[in-house]
């Protein structure tokens, strides 16, 4: 126990922060970048594989289903193994459902596809943010988090865009092959340059929890998605979500109980963790929801091509990424309450603006009104989650970091399953309406159907949006009083004792 501790002494004073980070938010990268091409992708998908809208989200949700299975498994994960184990394991695993999803012959096959890459891609994120908590204080964990922020807004920014270019010009895929080398590079370079900076200490897997949280999240997030083609009173939705919230009752009742738990939920005795986890809940529904919304109303709806669909998207993404460092490092400054109220309520009030769409609302309108969005959700992001954090005990680092991306992954995935639900059950509200007042053209009231049940989900991502601006009133700077301030700076009979 000595030599180890004597080991992670000599570590800790020689890590080199900028390569670490570097790749490890190259992945990260890589991982969103592979997400956010599904939205322009989907309206296509559809048409190739002869599949409803509500089947082409699994897409999406299937994706956030695994993530949300899996991140709560990733506090133990990143005791038990080191940070380089740990990063390369994930990054193969992406590489393998990188290369299945793109000799892809049918819509089963790619789903299998996304759902490994999910497996993998689902470590990288929590992983990253522990090591941030690890190698930077309280007080410039911001600026930290702004430039993963900017990388990882980048992919948003990118994504749609390239997904556009390539879906005109090659067959959907390209966008798979097109990831395999940058995938392969992450790798070799993590071998070569990547460190561990975490101690571990080898706890014991908790068999039965993870089974609990398995069953719950994943019996939640299905009857959500089976709720869009089945509808609310399906027998079959209410036992899905029925067994889901009994399973996770069991399993936080075990967590609470247990001296080394799965996912340590006494997290949540601190105040500003709660709130902005509550708040996180608000803002990560509002934004995948919007992912698959707006490209459904482009596309399908108005006529557009997937690339004028990913160039409309673009102007925002790259604000929102470039904003992101510097909202870093305004809430190192600042702190994040008026940052969040004033995102919240750009946000909130350009989202009105996609309440009243048309058949000919104009190009130019929804490229401002989409910027705008962006531009209000980088003033929150990363601030929000970083204030939760920072009120947290380094003991609690690895949980806190993968609770807050298991709320992410799971409010995502009901967010766009709830609302994918709404635009479906409206838009068949409204054919029938229009139809009963003597509407002839089919193929015009579908279209205008559509947009009204998009419009319909807007509102509700409003109301949303609200419930997360009046919360983010209450948010105040706790930064804890027994923070490390850095790995390189820890007392050695420190390490030795906690080793």
């Amino acid at each position: 126990m000595a030599q180890v501790s004597k080991n992670l002494a000599g570590e800790s004073g020689s890590i080199r922060k900028g390569p670490i980070l570097f790749i490890m938010i190259l992945g990260a990268f890589l991982a969103t970048l592979n997400q956010t091409i599904m939205s322009v992708a989907t309206p296509e998908l559809m048409v190739d594989f002869d599949i409803s809208a509500t089947t082409a989200q699994w897409l999406t949700t299937g994706y956030m289903l695994v993530n949300g299975v899996l991140i709560p498994i990733t506090a133990y994960l990143m005791q038990r193994f080191t940070t380089r184990e740990l990063f390369q394991a994930s990054m193969m695993i992406f590489l393998v459902g990188t290369l299945v999803s793109a000799v892809a012959s049918g819509f089963p096959v790619l789903l299998t596809g996304r759902l490994i890459q999910a497996a993998g891609a689902g470590i990288i994120m929590p992983l990253l943010m522990n090591v941030i908590l690890t190698l930077f204080p309280p007080n410039k964990r911001g600026a930290a988090m702004g430039m993963v922020g900017f990388a990882i807004i980048f992919a948003p920014a990118i994504g749609p865009t390239l997904a556009g270019y390539v879906l005109e010009n090659f067959p959907w895929e390209t966008m798979f092959y097109g990831m395999l080398p940058f995938v392969a590079i992450v790798i070799i370079l993590g071998f070569v340059y990547l460190r561990n900076v975490s101690e571990r200490s080898f706890p014991k897997i908790d068999r039965v929890s993870v089974v609990l949280s398995t069953i719950g999240f994943g019996a939640v997030l299905f009857g959500f998605s089976r709720a869009g083609s089945l509808g609310w009173s399906s027998a079959e939705v209410f036992a899905y979500l029925i067994a889901g919230v009994v399973s996770l009752g069991l399993f936080t009742w075990r967590q609470l109980a247990s001296h080394n738990p799965l996912l340590d939920l006494r997290a949540f005795k601190y105040d500003m963790f709660t709130l902005t986890t509550i708040i996180n809940i608000a803002v990560t529904m509002m934004m995948y929801a919007d992912m698959m919304l707006l490209p459904l109303y482009l596309q399908n709806a108005r006529g557009y091509t997937a690339l004028e669909s990913g160039l409309l998207m673009l102007p925002g993404s790259l604000l929102m990424g470039f904003m992101m460092p510097i909202t870093g490092r305004l809430f190192d400054k600042f702190g994040a309450k008026w940052l969040s109220v004033i995102g919240m309520a750009i946000t909130i009030g350009t989202t009105i603006g996609f309440m009243n769409l048309t058949d000919s609302t104009s190009y130019t309108y929804l490229v401002l009104m989409s910027t705008g969005r962006r531009i209000g959700m980088a003033m929150f992001l990363m601030p929000i989650t970083t204030a939760g954090l920072n009120q947290l005990p380094p003991r609690l680092g690895a949980h806190g970091t993968a609770i807050s991306n298991t709320i992410k992954q799971v409010a995502g995935a009901i967010g766009t399953s709830l609302l994918v639900t709404v635009m479906t059950d409206r838009t068949k509200t409204h054919y029938t309406e229009m139809a009963a007042a003597g509407g002839t053209d089919q193929a015009h009231m579908s279209m205008e159907a559509m947009i009204q049940g998009i419009n319909d989900a807007y509102l509700v991502i409003v109301a949303i949006g609200v419930v997360g601006l009046l919360l983010s009133f209450f948010i105040k700077r706790k930064d804890h009083p027994h923070e490390v301030r850095d790995l390189s700076e820890r007392p050695t009979a420190a390490r030795a004792q906690e080793a």
